[in-house]
């Protein structure tokens, strides 16, 4: 929980604050709803932060929870017809591959793990997200809001479509230390192999 040092951290932390801003203007100036959903944003912001994730991958967790959480109070999912699915690929990439850090955080998973567990874990960690989350939106049309769009095809497309980013996202991440200790001892890894070779 150190303070922000560089302009990304400071980037991390100011996502945060921009989160936090949101959900007071929501309360304001739109409806209590809108501010619940930008509220519920709020601690997914704050994990980056608690589990000492790489600043650049604090920034791009942060600014894709922000904007899904917003394009839900700007009816972007109804009113694009492809930005529900691009939302789901992207945040279901990222949020699998944080949800894999922080497992890993806590010693629920190997720390740091081989490149062919990233490549498994993260899409089996983001089609179980995916899945739960549609979960939560069929509870919310049929038990607070009626006009939640959910049917069988949504869903479905929702999830598969979740699954292909988290998968992108376990290749791309496979050889990338995403926590703040993996990259500096990553980089010392380095410098060591240069100093040898020197």
């Amino acid at each position: 929980m150190r303070p922000p040092t560089t302009v990304t951290e400071w980037a991390a932390d100011g996502i945060r604050i921009l989160g936090l801003l949101s959900v007071l203007a929501a309360f304001i100036w739109s409806t209590a709803t809108d501010a619940g959903i930008l509220a519920l944003a709020l601690p997914a912001l704050l994990v980056p932060r608690l589990i000492g994730s790489r600043p650049g991958f604090d920034v791009l967790f942060g600014a894709t929870v922000t904007v899904a959480a917003w394009s839900n109070v700007l009816d972007l999912y109804r009113t694009i017809a492809w930005w529900d699915l691009v939302v789901h690929f992207v945040a279901m990439g990222v949020i699998a591959a944080m949800a894999l850090l922080l497992l890993r955080r806590f010693d629920v998973v190997a720390s740091p793990g081989t490149r062919r567990s990233t490549v498994v874990l993260v899409p089996t960690i983001g089609l179980a997200i995916s899945a739960v989350w549609e979960m939560i939106e069929w509870l919310g049309k049929t038990f607070l809001a009626p006009d939640i769009f959910v049917t069988y095809r949504d869903t479905i497309g929702d999830m598969s479509i979740g699954g292909l980013g988290a998968l992108l996202a376990g290749v791309l991440t496979a050889g990338i230390p995403l926590s703040r200790t993996a990259l500096v001892a990553a980089n010392r890894k380095e410098e060591h192999g240069r100093s040898e070779e020197g």
